[in-house]
């Protein structure tokens, strides 16, 4: 094999997101200079605040009856739990191959997470699931679209319909995605989505929570801190939904506050063209390791899915441990930075199920095998195509090298 004289080498920041938008940065110094940053400290009744014009904004982009803005898309999954009427104990099902937010969630809220195999696509197995529904008595599941990766989700809503099991969606990776032209997060009862600074818009903190079920906003809007001034919200139910929810429901207070909502509303302006930017870099890098490598594999996207991907996960199954670690280790000499969803010990958010000992010990030999030599890269829109395009090339040219070897 030829080998190029001087390796290819990358130097870009992995971490580094595109600067806030000026015109979000001009409301966000006008909340600033008003002073009210407190959703509901508005000077009249009649003005709208910054976080209440988000949610009536975000629940006409999602075709939502109602939105609440949160303080993260972790708080915003405690509240749809929540407002799900979940009991202590109850066995909540959701995905194995997660981040660990999404069972911490349950778990937060006295539930008992129950882990559903992952298939080769890195999406929840719908075989597994009926069994585990049936094995469980499961009446509720937590579904996330980890990584930004749709399942079939006119079949997955079949499947829970014939079950009576109802639907809350993690939509921290799918902002701007859909199925068969719906909208992610508009099949389940409720969905919760993530502004920290590595999703799809960026105020360092924040979640949003969507939905067409009047109780269950409604009680999730006084569990997020209403204070009895749920009226000062305008993309939820009327007032009438929450006159016997009021007294018996807990504040649990995690508000969105109206700067993180300044400096948003501008950013979901620009969703929908980022999505694209998202989906151009994506196909640069995939079409660089499909082009210079035969040996990595990548996950499948529906056909009736629109994906918004900014990262790309990838497996090269038949590496050995020798030949995973030097994958790693090659990759970051070369500037690229690489993560590795098997590792035994947890590396900051990248952690496989076994690790999370809250929960009881669970067997699931499929995603074990997927998450073996699972490898994971973001997509930051600092990036453009072609350096895309390069890092591409250069895990192609690793894998090819170790191969030779």
């Amino acid at each position: 094999m030829n080998r190029p004289a001087t390796p290819l080498t990358f130097s870009g920041n992995f971490t580094q997101q595109e600067a806030i938008p000026e015109d979000a940065i001009t409301a966000a110094v006008a909340v600033m200079q008003g002073g009210r940053l407190h959703r509901y400290n508005v000077a009249s009744a009649e003005e709208i605040s910054e976080t209440a014009a988000l949610e009536m904004e975000y629940a006409k982009y999602q075709d939502q009856r109602f939105c609440l803005a949160c303080a993260s898309g972790g708080y915003a999954i405690q509240l749809a739990l929540r407002a799900s009427g979940i009991e202590p104990g109850d066995p909540v099902l959701t995905n194995g191959f997660t981040l660990s937010p999404v069972p911490g969630a349950i778990q937060a809220v006295g539930g008992k997470p129950v882990l559903v195999e992952t298939t080769s696509d890195l999406v929840i197995d719908l075989e597994h699931l009926e069994q585990v529904i049936k094995s469980s008595g499961s009446k509720l599941l937590l579904l996330s679209h980890m990584r930004g990766h749709l399942v079939d989700m006119d079949a997955l809503c079949k499947l829970l319909d014939a079950h009576n099991v109802v639907m809350i969606e993690d939509c921290a990776h799918t902002m701007g995605a859909s199925f068969n032209g719906v909208k992610s997060g508009a099949h389940g009862a409720m969905a919760c989505f993530s502004s920290q600074t590595y999703k799809h818009i960026n105020s360092g903190e924040g979640g949003l929570l969507t939905s067409n079920n009047e109780e269950m906003m409604a009680r999730a809007i006084v569990l997020s801190g209403s204070y009895m001034l749920f009226e000062r919200h305008e993309a939820a139910p009327g007032a009438d939904a929450f006159q016997t929810l009021k007294l018996e429901t807990p504040n649990c207070s995690g508000r969105m506050d109206n700067l993180r909502a300044a400096i948003l509303r501008p950013q979901l302006q620009k969703l929908d063209d980022n999505g694209i930017r998202w989906n151009q870099r994506y196909d640069a890098f995939a079409n660089a390791l499909k082009e210079n490598s035969n040996a990595i594999e990548l996950p499948a996207r529906h056909p009736d899915a629109y994906e918004v991907p900014s990262s790309i996960q990838f497996r090269i199954p038949h590496f050995t441990d020798e030949q995973n670690q030097q994958f790693l280790e090659t990759c970051a000499t070369r500037g690229v930075d690489i993560k590795w969803f098997g590792a035994e010990e947890p590396k900051a958010y990248t952690s496989r199920y076994d690790s999370w000992k809250y929960l009881e010990p669970t067997s699931l030999p499929k995603t074990d095998e997927i998450l073996k030599r699972l490898y994971d890269c973001r997509l930051p829109l600092t990036f453009s195509v072609e350096d895309c395009a390069l890092i591409g090339r250069i895990v192609a040219e690793v894998t090819q090298t170790i191969n030779a070897d």
